[in-house]
């Protein structure tokens, strides 16, 4: 068991990213059918304003901390937090691994077009590797049944959802018995990551802990959501008085 520490009320596995990868790959194998979710500062201060999403995140079974926010805030109250688990970086150590042990992947979400790119371009370097299916986030309630049949009849071991936060938690949690999957995790912009319609902040903004900022700088529209950080900056240092 990994230890969980209580950040604004959502609680967050302080674990390393080789113990992430340990412990997903044991639900695969177990068949548990669990939701994994990559907690940020931004999905933490979101959860402090929505009561549902707080009690998704708190009934996960990995919630891992993706972000030098989470980090920092984990220190500066007092536990141990030993390194960011981003959430882009776990998706690809589990993905670099799975043709190797067998396991079938399903990408769900993004643009339309987008999911498929991401495959393609999972299949040109993790070669071997099944995804089994793809479907885009461009979808309604009422399509919600026949994208579970789809899935469910893929037989995917992992199950990875870029709806964003908090659609794609909120719809996992809804959908999870329903699914039959071993895994599922929120993975927000991984999938355009990986087909290349949005960038990674560089090296040495990832080391400097700049990736916010980078974020911030490419995409105009995201500037409201990035006065999330500050916010929580605040908000943690209230927590610890």
């Amino acid at each position: 068991m990994t230890e969980r520490v209580n950040i604004l009320g959502v609680g967050v596995d302080a674990v390393t990213m080789a113990e992430a990868v340990t412990a997903v790959r044991r639900y695969m194998d177990t068949r548990t059918g669990v939701m994994i979710a990559t907690a940020n500062a931004e999905m933490i201060m979101r959860a402090t304003r929505d009561p549902a999403l707080r009690d998704i995140l708190n009934a996960a079974a990995l919630v891992v901390p993706d972000g030098a926010g989470t980090v920092w805030a984990a220190h500066y109250l007092g536990y141990r937090m030993p390194e960011r688990v981003a959430g882009y970086d776990l998706a690809q150590e589990l993905l670099r691994s799975a043709p190797a042990e067998g396991r079938r992947i399903y990408f769900l979400g993004s643009a339309p077009g987008v999911a498929e790119r991401a495959k393609a371009k999972a299949e040109e370097i993790y070669p071997g590797i099944e995804i089994v299916g793809v479907r885009d986030g461009y979808f309604k309630e009422e399509d919600d049944a026949a994208i579970i049949d789809g899935i469910r009849a893929s037989h995917p071991d992992l199950l990875l959802v870029a709806l964003g936060v908090p659609k794609q938690e909120k719809w996992i949690h809804a959908h999870l018995t329903q699914l039959g999957v071993p895994v599922a995790i929120g993975v927000g912009g991984t999938l355009d990551v990986m087909a290349g319609v949005m960038k990674r902040a560089p090296r040495w903004m990832q080391r400097a802990k700049l990736e916010w900022l980078f974020r911030g700088l490419l995409q105009p529209q995201r500037a409201g959501r990035l006065l999330a950080l500050p916010k929580f900056v605040l908000k943690v240092h209230a927590a610890r008085k």
